[in-house]
């Protein structure tokens, strides 16, 4: 069979895929991921990966290949905050990671930011720090793995307890 004739058979089913995961992610149109998973089956055909199976294996292949595809570049795109002061740089503020509560106001601004710096300084080790440097340029957890060395849930539980002894410094403070 050749590329044509299969495409003529799962191109609907293809459709229907990329429309439904589209449904969650305003970054793509489906027409976009269509033609993603297009060529993706383009490539395996190309190389022989689909000589002797089933098109429900083509199929599910399709939308675990778009999945992934979405969760790659999702994990790139990287949103500025509006209420980020300028000259701040790209990624999360240090408030934002430590669950501080939003301020309108300049002077509770100003005053969140010296308690974090505050924290930073007096209530981290360096492993933590260096993992609150990552947080703050807006990296994920696996890509804070993958630098440190250490797994994604290692870092999961770091920043877990970034966040209690960030906590723990703010209930003391308000004592």
């Amino acid at each position: 069979m050749g590329f044509a004739e299969l495409t003529k058979k799962l191109s609907p089913t293809v459709k229907r895929i990329a429309y439904r995961l589209n449904g969650h992610y305003r970054s793509f149109s489906h027409d976009d991921l269509y033609q993603e998973a297009m060529l993706h089956l383009w490539n395996d055909f190309r190389e022989g990966k689909l000589q002797d199976k089933t098109d429900s294996y083509i199929l599910q292949g399709c939308y675990f290949y778009l999945k992934n595809y979405i969760r790659k570049v999702n994990e790139k795109f990287n949103s500025l905050s509006i209420e980020a002061m300028p000259g701040e740089g790209e990624g999360k503020r240090l408030e934002e990671i430590l669950s501080l509560p939003a301020v309108n106001d300049c002077r509770n601004h100003l005053n969140n930011k010296f308690i974090c710096e505050d924290i930073q300084n007096n209530g981290f080790n360096p492993r933590e720090k260096k993992i609150l440097v990552f947080l703050r340029e807006g990296l994920t957890m696996r890509q804070i793995g993958k630098k440190t060395g250490r797994s994604h849930v290692s870092v999961v539980k770091a920043v877990s307890r970034i966040r209690q002894k960030a906590m723990q410094y703010l209930d003391r403070e308000n004592k």
